[in-house]
C-alpha cells in the first residue's frame, strides 16, 4: 500500500455541496473519503454517491452502536451503498459485532458485491485517562483500547479505530493481521481542536497503522491539494 492509498480525508463539512466541491478539488489527490455523522446527517446517503461519481471511495463512519438487530440491519442498508469500510462502537458488546460481522458477509453476497471491512471504535481520541475514570473506567487508556480491540477481533471484525498513541501497542499483542485506522492526525504545527491523543501522519505510519485520518489539517488550508500532498510526503519520509 502506498502512502497516498493510506490517506483518508474526513469529510467534516456542514453540506452535500460543499462535500462535493472538496471531493472534485482533490481529484486525483485523495482517494479515500470519510463521511461522519454531521455530514451524513445533513446529506445522506446521497454524499456517498457522489463520491463514488467521482471515483472515491467511503469510509462511512458512523459509529453504530445499538441492540444487535438494529446495528445488524443498519450496517446491511450500508453494505448496499457500496462504502468499502465501515465502523461500529465495540463497547456495544460481542453479540451487537457478531451480528454486524454476518450481517455485512450476507448483504454483500446477496447483492453480489465485495463486502467492507467492519472496524471497532475502541477509545475515542478526545477521551483522556480522566474521562475514563469518570466513566467507572478503571483501566488505563492503552489496556482500556487493547481489551476492545481483543473483543473486536474475538467478535469477528476486521479491526479497529484507535488513536496513534496505541497503535504500536495493537500490532505487539495482535500482530499484522488486525487493520489499524487512525484518526487524530495532525501537522507538528497544527492545533490539536477538540483532540488530545495526536500525532503526525508520519509517526502513525511508523508505529503500524494501515490508515490515517486528516481533516481540519486539509479542509482548512488555503490550498487543500498542497495540504493533502504534504501529508502524503511526510507519510513517505523515512
Amino acid at each position: 500500500m502506498t502512502a497516498r492509498d493510506r490517506l483518508i480525508l474526513a469529510l467534516d463539512l456542514p453540506s452535500l455541496e460543499l462535500a462535493e466541491g472538496m471531493v472534485k478539488r482533490l481529484h486525483g489527490t485523495i482517494h479515500l473519503f470519510k463521511v461522519g455523522l454531521a455530514l451524513f446527517t445533513a446529506a445522506g446517503p446521497r454524499v456517498i454517491s457522489r463520491i463514488h461519481e467521482q471515483g472515491g471511495r467511503v469510509f462511512l463512519d458512523l459509529k453504530f452502536h445499538d441492540i444487535p438487530q438494529t446495528v445488524a440491519a443498519a450496517v446491511a442498508k450500508a453494505v448496499e451503498w457500496g462504502v468499502f469500510m465501515l465502523d461500529l462502537h465495540v463497547a456495544g458488546g460481542r453479540e451487537m459485532m457478531r451480528a454486524a460481522a454476518e450481517a455485512v458477509v450476507e448483504r454483500a453476497e446477496a447483492v453480489g458485491i465485495e463486502r467492507p471491512r467492519l472496524i471497532g471504535v475502541t477509545v475515542l481520541t478526545s477521551l483522556t485517562q480522566g474521562d475514563l475514570q469518570a466513566l467507572g473506567i478503571g483501566w488505563g487508556v492503552e489496556e482500556q483500547t487493547l481489551a476492545l480491540a481483543r473483543l473486536a477481533k474475538e467478535s469477528g471484525l476486521d479491526g479497529v479505530v484507535t488513536s496513534p498513541h496505541e497503535v504500536r501497542a495493537i500490532r505487539r499483542r495482535f500482530g499484522p493481521d488486525l487493520l489499524v485506522v487512525t484518526p487524530g492526525i495532525r501537522p507538528k504545527a497544527a492545533e490539536p481542536d477538540d483532540q488530545r491523543r495526536i500525532a503526525t501522519a508520519r509517526e502513525a505510519v511508523r508505529a503500524g497503522a494501515d490508515y490515517v485520518v486528516g481533516g481540519r489539517p486539509i479542509l482548512t488550508a488555503a490550498d487543500p491539494v498542497e495540504a493533502a500532498e504534504q501529508l502524503v510526503a511526510e507519510m513517505e519520509t523515512p
